[in-house]
């Protein structure tokens, strides 16, 4: 199913997404292309703002891209990757079984599943500033990306138990 579809799909059903991803088998290259799409789309929802920033401080919008893509395609996977591991560590430590790979494709697809939010979030910003709107489509993001991690976490540890 194609990428976009997938990410309506998951706001619909977030389960069955999953479900059909881990039915691919263990693909790393996928997980990757997943983190590095959301960095990506992470750092285009960032122009806007930086606009913004550069017309009214009088800051050079180039240094500005510049240090905001260096964060958005190095360290944010870097983050991430790290986030999967500790959330890998911790699930096991519960007594749970879990794979590294279960761990980071979830993480990984409820990130990219949220990037319309993001994308919004990242607009606003840019139109209105620091507002009360964007402080709520900020929210909305992150319990929309939890929500969402949290249910397809459920999913690839369901997955695991059936291979054992």
């Amino acid at each position: 199913m194609p990428l976009a579809r997938d990410i309506v799909a998951t706001y619909l059903g977030p389960k069955r997404v999953m479900q059909r991803l881990t039915a691919m088998g263990r693909r790393e290259d996928l997980a990757l292309i997943f983190l590095m799409i959301f960095c990506f789309f992470t750092f285009i929802s960032q122009l806007p703002k930086l606009v913004r920033q550069s017309h009214i401080s009088g800051e050079d919008l180039s240094v500005l891209m510049a240090g905001t893509l260096m964060a958005s395609v190095i360290l944010l996977p870097l983050l991430f990757y790290f986030l999967a591991a500790i959330v890998q560590l911790t699930w096991l430590g519960l007594g749970k079984k879990c794979t590294g790979y279960h761990s980071r494709l979830a993480l990984f697809w409820s990130l990219l599943a949220t990037t319309p939010v993001i994308l919004l979030y990242g607009l606003l910003a840019g139109l209105l500033g620091p507002s009360y709107t964007v402080t709520v489509v900020g929210i909305f993001w992150f319990a929309l990306f939890c929500c969402f991690w949290i249910l397809t976490f459920g999913v690839s540890g369901e997955k695991r138990h059936d291979v054992n």
